[in-house]
């Protein structure tokens, strides 16, 4: 979640080519064989091409449940009587609306009231999309019930908002008719059972879910906040909260005051003692647990959901997370747990190592931003800007400090809905990672549409990202060429073939721009993304095989690796190895590499056959592209 908040807060080497250059051989090896007897990840992780949805912007399956005005009561900026409309999907991002110049406010301040009306139905429309793409594991942004676009202000753990479902009213009503701290007189809402069937339905394509867990605050119109806001020190949920004021019914004067994340008002925080989140709050959460992990109660955690991303980690004690995974284990031991432990001191860029949470009694994965980082630097970077070697150095270093059977199920991803996309992130080189990356904090940075050479960057650094140890996640509409810089601009909605979208014309301060940028679906994108997931869904070896360096070559710019696992080819075990090329640099790269197999690779991204001679196989390497080569042993 990172600082979705900033805008609250702030308003309250060169590479040298080398052409016929041989390169300097490196043997480093990194098995996974480790030995951390503690750690035990879900296998199906290790196979998992993730795919983040943040609903509200994916897709209006729906356009009867799209939320009004009075659904944004409780979130920023706190304005339900300017005019309003549901905003148009195809509508250029930075346009200010008739309806919205009337309130006489900026861009950002308008874009936190635009609603878009995706939802559940939306997502469920396009999983047949998803299956085509390659992916087979979805995470979802939060989806319970909140006032807000981004949904991390919740005001319900166990009901999934009511506009993402088909009766938003008559949802209310159920609401009303609970004792919310009473699991027992909990009911199933249209928006709880639409997401059951979400879930059977993506299993029933092989698609595994989890889902956003915000455990350390929730939202200004949780039920239990809410009743502390009216009953004061009466309330029996006062010690759920750190107040640090109550209201003197005696004053004109609210005089209450409590702890907000990061001092946001918005999100007040949930009490905790030594021992993470105090009992009341900790027995709540478990209910909410079992509730989307077994929802019929029966014993089969198979109707659902299949594991938990958990935000802002970091911010609640370990001692907890660790009584998290025992419910979430005792429910589902397949299940997979993965947190957002991210930066240790945003302002001097350090991120955490994670170690701590990843001995097997807390979570199986973090998402992977310290390596989103150093690929970004090695492929994109111009300032930056990092060689092979030092590359592999630094990846190396990263592998070393997990178990080793969590590198492998590691959320390697490059962007999410708290970064700016990647591909604004390669029009913009000279960025530190995550700092100021948006013209809403800095009115140079670039807004446009990545060009073609851009674009290749893109696919080449998707290459390096799909055969790479971990599990690869994609950002919803990275595969449709979307782009856009940090939050906000990173949660615009999602590029689809069968819409037409209004060209990029505007700029925040309503400008027009020399040259407009086209918006639309890009195919070409869309189909390396599909061709590199089936790739890697065809070799288990770039699922679970060990990592072996081969080669960084800081002349040529190219770096070399291979993935490998012994596999049974007939009545055979033989070693099963896929080799990758990536060729950083901007000139043609032709050496010889050494392999130890007497027969033929297939460049499966390239669709070219090479022999080996003499023991070596000679590469030749486009600049600025790579190569996957895999074994053909029916070739031999």
């Amino acid at each position: 979640m990172k600082r979705y908040f900033v805008l609250l807060l702030t308003l309250l080497v060169v590479i040298f080519p080398g052409l016929n250059s041989f390169p300097q051989k490196s043997n480093t090896n990194h098995p996974q064989n480790k030995d951390y007897s503690k750690s035990n990840v879900p296998g199906w992780a290790k196979k998992a091409v993730w795919y983040q949805i943040f609903v509200e912007r994916f897709r209006n399956g729906d356009q009867q449940n799209d939320p009004d005005v009075k659904s944004l009561e409780g979130s920023w900026p706190h304005d339900i009587n300017s005019p309003w409309k549901i905003h148009p999907w195809t509508s250029d991002w930075y346009e200010l609306k008739p309806y919205e110049k009337e309130n006489g406010k900026d861009i950002w301040y308008n874009i936190q009231r635009r609603r878009y009306g995706g939802d559940l139905q939306g997502v469920i429309d396009k999983l047949d999309y998803l299956k085509e793409l390659g992916v087979n594991a979805i995470y979802f942004n939060p989806i319970f019930e909140s006032p807000s676009l981004h949904k991390y202000d919740a005001a319900f753990y166990h009901h999934i908002d009511n506009n993402f479902g088909p009766d938003p009213g008559g949802d209310e009503k159920i609401w009303e008719s609970e004792t919310h701290s009473d699991p027992s007189s909990w009911q199933w809402t249209s928006a709880d059972k639409l997401f059951l069937k979400l879930i059977k339905e993506a299993h029933d394509r092989e698609i595994k879910v989890i889902i956003d867990g915000v455990f350390n605050h929730t939202g200004i119109n949780f039920w239990a906040f809410r009743d502390v806001v009216k009953n004061q020190q009466e309330s029996q949920f006062k010690d759920w909260f750190t107040i640090k004021n109550w209201d003197d019914p005696k004053t004109l004067k609210n005089e209450f005051e409590y702890e907000g994340w990061m001092g946001v008002k918005e999100l007040p925080e949930l009490k905790e003692n030594e021992n993470g989140l105090i009992p009341p709050i900790a027995g709540h959460i478990k209910a909410v647990v079992k509730k989307w992990m077994d929802p019929n109660g029966d014993g089969n955690p198979e109707d659902g959901i299949d594991g938990w991303r958990l935000d802002v980690a970091e911010k609640v004690n370990l001692n907890f997370w660790k009584l998290f995974r025992s419910w979430v284990k005792e429910i589902n031991p397949d299940a997979y747990i993965v947190g957002e432990v991210w930066w240790e001191d945003w302002n001097n860029g350090k991120m955490f190592n994670a170690a701590a949470w990843l001995q097997g009694d807390a979570f199986d994965a973090v998402m992977n931003y310290r390596w989103a980082k150093e690929v970004i630097y090695f492929l994109a970077g111009n300032k930056y800007k990092i060689t092979p070697s030092e590359f592999d150095k630094r990846i190396k270093s990263l592998l070393d400090d997990y178990p080793a059977e969590v590198n492998y199920v590691l959320m390697n991803l490059f962007d999410s809905h708290d970064t700016d996309r990647l591909g604004s992130r390669i029009v913009n080189p000279d960025y530190s990672y995550d700092k100021r990356v948006g013209i809403r904090d800095d009115s140079n940075y670039l807004v446009r549409k990545p060009n073609e050479k851009e674009i290749n960057t893109w696919k080449l650094m998707t290459i390096l990202q799909m055969t790479s140890l971990g599990s690869p996640m994609i950002y919803y509409g990275s595969e449709s060429g979307m782009w856009g810089g940090d939050d906000p601009d990173c949660r615009k909605p999602m590029l689809w073939k069968d819409m037409n979208y209004d060209d990029e014309v505007f700029m925040p301060d309503q400008s027009k721009r020399e040259y407009p940028d086209k918006n639309e679906f890009n195919q070409e994108l869309f189909s390396h993304y599909e061709k590199l997931i089936q790739i890697r869904n065809s070799n288990e070896a770039l699922q679970i095989g060990d990592f072996k360096t081969l080669l960084a070559n800081d002349q040529t710019g190219v770096y070399v690796f291979s993935r490998s696992n012994l596999k049974k080819v007939e009545q055979y075990e033989i070693k099963d190895e896929v080799i990758v090329v990536i060729n950083s640099g901007f000139s043609p790269a032709l050496f010889d590499l050494e392999v130890e197999h007497k027969e033929y690779y297939k460049d499966v991204l390239n669709e070219t056959i090479i022999e080996v001679k003499d023991g070596k196989i000679k590469i030749e390497a486009k600049p600025r592209w790579g190569m996957i080569l895999v074994r053909d042993y029916y070739r031999y």
